[in-house]
């Protein structure tokens, strides 16, 4: 598996507003499954807003973080993201007690 944290240094949102935000993109996240995606979490904190994904393999997550990608984000947002990738080595999941290779 694979994880990439997107990161946009915007002001805090209220709860709301980023609970807003995100049921308005949920859609293209549920229809990048077929694509190896198989979670994302939305983040917004004092530090900015963002997401945290899984992706099946790093080819998948590349290959979504394209440049237009990036331009669509940063005229979205007003702000270039910071995009850090990840490979997940171990899971501790403590939903099914699970500690497993990832």
């Amino acid at each position: 598996m694979f994880v990439v944290v997107v990161q946009l240094p915007i002001s805090k949102r209220s709860r709301e507003a980023a609970i807003a935000s995100a049921q308005k993109t949920a859609a293209t996240y549920t229809s990048l499954a077929s694509q190896g995606l198989i979670r994302k979490y939305y983040i917004n904190g004092d530090e900015g807003a963002g997401g945290v994904y899984l992706w099946r393999s790093e080819a998948a997550a590349r290959a979504w973080y394209t440049p237009e990608w990036e331009r669509r984000m940063t005229e979205t947002h007003g702000v270039k993201p910071k995009v850090t990738y990840y490979e997940s080595l171990f899971v501790v999941d403590n939903e099914t007690g699970e500690a497993r290779t990832a």
